[in-house]
């Protein structure tokens, strides 16, 4: 079994996955409560199987993009479980688990094809998101990036190509890209379930991280806001 931790957006997601699916999945979606929460509902989903985290084959978190505070309360924890465990550490993409999630839907709601593309996208704030291109397999068409959306954005795709653009940073550039045959699914949400099939995919290939080393993909420095109450006087 993989125990398996999405952290990169405000919901904090936790998901007990075996071979053939999910095993039990916990989530809280109160925003900001990830450093409270997450240790908690693993502790749920672990009480749920029956096992401890020695049981485990590994633990999988969510690299990112995404939030840069929650990112780091995900990996911290996952790489402290994988540690004192003495199980292997996974990083998933978050763009390729928001893919897997959002795929079965597209084809059941959708009526998705083999020759559509597929967007996750995530949000960085004002007009810029963090998105990945996908094809129905599940291929990178294009990598990982941050990027200010406006009216040429997807311009390079065939205009005769769907493209379903998904995720927290989809709903804002609905008003913007002016391109033909692109949706936009406003009720997709990112779930440590859809981690499931990355996950054994790198546990059977043995593509684990360096529990010493290893950071969250931040792709862009941390930079912080400025407070509202200047509380030292300075």
């Amino acid at each position: 079994m993989i125990l398996c931790l999405e952290t990169a957006t405000p919901l904090c997601s936790v998901a007990l996955c075996d071979q053939a699916g999910v095993i039990a999945l916990k989530e809280n979606n109160e925003g900001k409560s990830h450093a409270s929460m997450l240790t908690l509902l693993i502790k749920e989903v672990l009480e749920i199987a029956g096992i401890k985290a020695g049981d485990l084959e590994a633990i999988a978190v969510s690299k990112g993009p995404g939030s840069y505070t929650g990112l780091r309360i995900g990996v911290s924890t996952a790489k402290g479980i994988a540690y004192a465990a003495s199980i292997p550490l996974i990083a998933i993409e978050t763009t390729l688990s928001m893919f897997q999630g959002f795929y079965n839907i597209a084809k059941e709601k959708y009526g998705a094809t083999i020759s559509d593309f597929f967007c996750p996208m995530l949000d960085a704030r004002r007009m810029e998101v963090y998105y990945s291109v996908f094809d129905s397999e599940g291929r990178a068409i294009k990598g990982i990036r941050a990027e200010v959306i406006d009216k040429t954005s997807f311009s390079d795709f065939p205009q005769s190509a769907r493209i379903f653009c998904f995720g927290d940073g989809a709903l804002k550039c609905k008003e913007v890209i002016i391109r033909e045959n692109v949706f936009f699914a406003n009720d997709f949400r990112i779930s440590a379930a859809y981690m499931h099939k990355p996950a054994y995919n790198s546990l059977m290939e043995h593509h684990f991280e360096d529990v010493a080393y290893f950071e969250p993909f931040y792709l862009k420095d941390f930079i912080p806001s400025k407070p509202v109450k200047n509380i030292l006087g300075i």
